[in-house]
């Protein structure tokens, strides 16, 4: 497919609150959508850095650029016949996921139109459906947070995320296992520690989680290693795999147990196959995360997740969640198994930007043709 125009928008999407993380709080989640062209056939990606680099080295804005400046000309013009020519060329330009990532996921959507084949099928996924967890950020007091979870576990979540951070760490775990002593939960730290509160998890521990989610430095493989041999708990790497090949060192090193695998995070759905790939040669079992992208995103997470080796329960939400109303259409939502296990569903039809709902979020934007 020979790409012929290319459209950008940097966009700020409200959320219904604010998003709390151990690296602060975002009232809006900032992204960019890439649309790609050939002849009469377009494709829509999403990727989500946030406002500013806090999750990442990249923002919403710096993505914006790198793809103006950089990838975009680099694919305008040429003749894509697979995911990886697109892949070959932008790889001269150094990490960038983000950036990448927009380009890449709106290839494989317009390659799903190109092939009139759905996105999941394409991906090489068996199954239509894949569970989905609950996951609770941090809040004024654990007391507004229980009668939430208390909720999420009556609606079938089969598994519930915790933010973790300093203060709002130990007791506010014990609070929640006192009141749920056998349901299945895992913390999330968001890159908040170092090894020098290896105590701090011994502690956790105690408590009988699924996993801990990137506990240390978001770039760290090596101390990743040394807690996950100190600790029985399994630790889960998320920041800290940005492309194949760390998740390659990563398993070299021992340095956990669980990925997490966010298209945005590595570049897009490409090298997500990959490390999913790789991940399930090594016998280490990975999930589907997400960055509260709108429907748009959320569809290339929900047809990442139905690949076999996604087994632990996604996070990937219902647009109601955490907006008024959804960017793009038809929004996102949540089913039940015949067991009562809440699941997303693979989408036929990618939902695409409501472009009305777009030009009213775009900060800035841009296009180019050949």
């Amino acid at each position: 497919m020979k790409i012929s125009r290319i459209s950008l928008y940097h966009v700020a999407m409200p959320l219904i609150y604010p998003w709390r993380t151990a690296y602060g709080e975002d009232a809006a989640i900032h992204a960019v959508l890439c649309r790609i062209e050939s002849g009469s056939l377009d494709g829509w990606g999403e990727s989500a850095p946030f406002a500013a680099p806090c999750y990442s080295p990249e923002c919403a804005a710096g993505v914006f650029n790198v793809i103006k400046d950089w990838l975009a000309p680099a694919v305008l013009g040429h003749d894509l016949q697979s995911s990886a020519d697109l892949q070959q060329r932008m790889a001269i330009f150094k990490g960038n996921p983000f950036a990448k990532a927009a380009i890449d996921n709106a290839w494989w959507s317009l390659q799903s139109k190109a092939t009139n084949t759905p996105l999941h099928q394409l991906l090489g996924a068996t199954r239509n459906e894949a569970t989905v967890g609950a996951d609770f950020g941090v809040m004024d007091h654990v007391s507004e947070m229980l009668p939430g979870i208390a909720q999420a576990v009556a609606d079938g979540f089969p598994r519930i995320k915790l933010k973790f951070r300093p203060g709002w760490d130990v007791p506010m775990l014990k609070a929640v296992r006192e009141q749920h002593p056998d349901f299945t939960f895992h913390i999330d730290c968001n890159s908040g520690y170092r090894l020098k509160d290896l105590d701090l998890f011994r502690q956790v521990d105690e408590f009988n989680l699924a996993m801990i989610e990137q506990p240390l430095q978001h770039d760290d493989l090596l101390d990743h290693s040394q807690l996950q041999a100190a600790i029985k708990t399994p630790v889960c790497l998320d920041e800290s795999i940005t492309h194949p090949r760390q998740v390659e060192q990563a398993v070299e090193l021992k340095s956990c147990r669980y990925v997490n695998i966010k298209p945005g995070r590595v570049g897009g759905l490409t090298n997500a196959v990959a490390i999913h790939n790789i991940c399930k040669d090594a016998g280490i079992p990975c999930w589907v995360g997400g960055m509260l992208e709108s429907a748009c995103g959320a569809a290339h997470c929900v047809a990442l997740a139905m690949l076999d080796n996604f087994t632990y329960p996604a996070d990937i939400f219902p647009s109601s969640r955490f907006y008024h109303e959804d960017l793009s259409d038809p929004p996102l939502e949540l089913h039940r198994t015949k067991e009562g296990v809440t699941c997303v569903r693979a989408c036929e039809t990618l939902p695409e930007p409501n472009l009305a709902r777009l030009e009213k979020l775009t900060v800035q934007r841009w296009e180019v043709r050949k």
